[in-house]
């Protein structure tokens, strides 16, 4: 049984930062890349940012600079450290994992709201 349980959403105001967590299990951590998304409701889920089996990392141009994506293999755990928040990066943020076959998975999402 496959499981993301995200984590680390909250409110922040403008140019904070907040670390979002997504524990996994039931997959082959070590052999998967994981990546963040986020959507807005009424538009579709976007590319934040990936991380590969090898430690490749990839970004939206939109968050380059500004956010980190990690993973723990320790812990099965991919992190994603967001500074320099603006209000643009409001979102409900997705972690997922794709498999040495291709299998896709999806956590439950997590709210993170920038405002003032």
């Amino acid at each position: 049984h496959v499981q993301l349980a995200e984590s680390g959403g909250g409110l922040v105001q403008p140019g904070g930062s907040l670390r979002l967590s997504c524990a996994a299990s039931g997959i082959y951590f070590d052999y998967s890349t994981m990546s963040w998304y986020r959507q807005v409701p009424g538009q579709s889920r976007e590319f934040v940012a990936a991380i590969t089996s090898v430690g490749a990392t990839n970004y939206a141009d939109s968050v380059e600079g500004r956010f980190t994506i990690s993973t723990d293999s320790a812990t099965n755990t991919v992190y994603l450290q967001m500074n320099s928040l603006r209000p643009e990066d409001t979102a409900v943020y997705y972690c997922n994992a794709r498999t040495l076959i291709s299998d896709n998975y999806w956590g439950q999402g997590t709210q993170v709201t920038v405002s003032s």
